[in-house]
């Protein structure tokens, strides 16, 4: 294909759109690979693909293969989620929950999403799935972006301590941040103190990519 060869040299789009909720959406042929592309940041594939892989590497690729059920909140066009099953051969149950429906048509025309037969897509609000929902989760994946910002409940102790109580004994969540200023990083410092050491093991990912911080955290039991 001509236009994967020419993206060695140059980014060659292929598509573009605007969103109502995810302002443009962009696909592009980059170094040969296809990424889909917010108005000023990577949404999926690309860095935002090695970040996450990074994280899942962190917690051990063995450890998730063997987990039931894996919540992914903010989908966009499933890097994460081809990462675990192509990658981690991850067999157990996925929900993807993706307020946007306009990036899972994306998703399913370009990256093939809705062939992932253990992939099961609910169109939400992340904050509204997690109040509702009464299934328990092994891993919990936060990639929650509107563009380059992040909604403020995601820091909300309410929306942590449900979470907490979302995941199994020994489950993790493996939440993405962006860290773009000192707020930034005080933000993620007062996030992260408000687990109880005695109930949650947290860790971070500092500057990954440059400017993403990964928080790892896990369930005691």
């Amino acid at each position: 294909m001509l236009k994967r060869l020419f993206s060695y040299f140059i980014p060659v789009n292929i598509y573009k759109r605007n969103s109502s909720v995810s302002k443009s959406l962009e696909v592009t042929w980059a170094n040969g690979q296809l990424v889909l592309d917010s108005q000023s940041t990577n949404y999926s594939y690309g860095s935002l693909q090695r970040i996450l892989r990074k994280g899942l590497r962190s917690i051990g690729f063995d450890e998730v293969v063997k987990m039931d059920h894996i919540l992914v909140l903010g989908v966009a066009g499933g890097s994460v989620v081809k990462t675990l099953v192509d990658e981690v051969n991850y067999k157990g149950k996925i929900t993807g929950v993706e307020i946007d429906h306009e990036i899972i048509n994306v998703a399913n025309s370009y990256f093939q999403l809705d062939k992932i037969k253990n992939l099961y897509i609910v169109i939400d609000d992340a904050f509204e799935f997690v109040l509702k929902t009464k299934e328990k989760y092994d891993l919990i994946i936060i990639d929650v972006f509107q563009d380059a910002d992040m909604p403020g409940f995601l820091f909300e102790r309410f929306f942590a301590n449900r979470l907490g109580f979302l995941l199994n004994k020994k489950g993790y969540i493996l939440f993405n941040t962006m860290t773009l200023n000192g707020n930034h990083d005080s933000r993620n410092e007062q996030y992260i103190s408000g687990f109880d050491p005695s109930e949650f093991a947290v860790k971070t990912i500092p500057r990954v990519e440059q400017h993403n911080e990964l928080i790892v955290i896990q369930k005691l039991g």
